[in-house]
């Protein structure tokens, strides 16, 4: 009886700890993302009245918060001062791919900062400011997205993870 017990309790436990877990990654998505848009505005700043090369700019821009958004920054400042002869959108594609697991960010904001990636470092200011510029205004987009999904799922995961524990103990019973 006390090994059910507490066997009851690890799967009640598990579920509602998973259930939390996803809540929390739904709950940080617009965070991230609006710490994306606050770091490709300085960015713009850099690249419009900066003289600082691309790579100094990434690190200036993680140096302000340590976070997994920044970390995308560090990872990008770090590939480009390599200068191991690759394009500037291969070394920050190889520092997303590196860092993207770690944040709560998906595919829609992946795809955005890829397109911007692609004119960074290759046009001339007024044209990457202008990728800047619509890269944020479509980030706004997906963090209104983002706030209304988390309206509608960080409470229906928390309170499915205890209901399903719930389940699975009575089932176990």
């Amino acid at each position: 009886m006390m090994m059910k017990l507490i066997g009851g309790l690890l799967v009640l436990f598990t579920t509602s700890w998973l259930g939390f877990t996803l809540a929390g990654h739904v709950r940080e998505r617009p965070k991230q993302i609006r710490q994306l848009r606050a770091y490709l505005a300085l960015l713009q700043t850099e690249i419009e009245y900066g003289t600082r090369p691309l790579a100094e700019a990434c690190a200036n821009i993680a140096e302000h918060e340590d976070n997994e958004v920044s970390a995308l920054f560090r990872a990008s400042a770090h590939q480009l001062m390599k200068r191991d002869g690759s394009s500037t959108f291969e070394c920050f594609k190889r520092a997303i791919d590196q860092e993207w697991r770690q944040t709560a960010l998906q595919q829609a904001e992946q795809d955005v900062l890829l397109q911007l990636c692609q004119v960074l470092g290759t046009s001339d200011r007024h044209d990457q400011v202008h990728h800047l510029t619509m890269a944020c205004n479509h980030l706004e987009l997906e963090e209104k997205r983002a706030r209304d999904e988390q309206d509608r799922s960080e409470k229906m995961y928390k309170t499915m993870g205890v209901l399903s524990g719930a389940l699975l103990v009575i089932l176990m019973i």
